[in-house]
């Protein structure tokens, strides 16, 4: 834990989505929501286009933490795992059929307790340059 330092951006990233993440995800998710593959549904009930899933958001947005701990370990293994992890949305993901969309997450550490071995991770993530997730914490256990 002595390498961290609150204030430090540990991962820096940007995710493309396309109309076929959106498929793949509702497959793999069973939410087969038509505001998320059919833009007549999407503007019929006020959307501003076809949206990507919110847990794709979501999951999406914590996948840097997740690298980072995975690939900064020493020889002996994981950095550490994920203990808690909330977002509150507040805008939705566009996603053109065309141009698709891209979400990009900046992680940085907020808060280190020694004691607990934890580390609070804030998520910057943003699309189109509006923050599409508020309050983005991931809490971290380090080994």
């Amino acid at each position: 834990m002595s390498a961290l330092e609150v204030g430090q951006v540990i991962a820096t990233t940007t995710y493309a989505l396309s109309r076929d993440t959106l498929v793949r995800y509702a497959g793999a998710s069973g939410d087969f929501n038509p505001i998320h593959y059919r833009d007549d549904v999407a503007a019929s009930v006020g959307l501003p286009g076809v949206l990507a899933h919110g847990m794709l958001t979501m999951g999406t947005a914590v996948q840097p933490v997740v690298d980072w701990l995975e690939g900064s370990g020493d020889d002996s293994g994981v950095l550490g795992w994920v203990s808690s992890y909330q977002v509150k949305f507040t805008r939705p993901v566009v996603v053109d059929p065309v141009e698709g969309a891209e979400i990009s997450v900046v992680a940085t550490i907020a808060d280190l307790d020694d004691e607990a071995r934890t580390a609070r991770v804030d998520l910057t993530v943003t699309h189109a340059e509006k923050t599409v997730l508020g309050r983005a914490q991931v809490v971290v256990t380090l080994a």
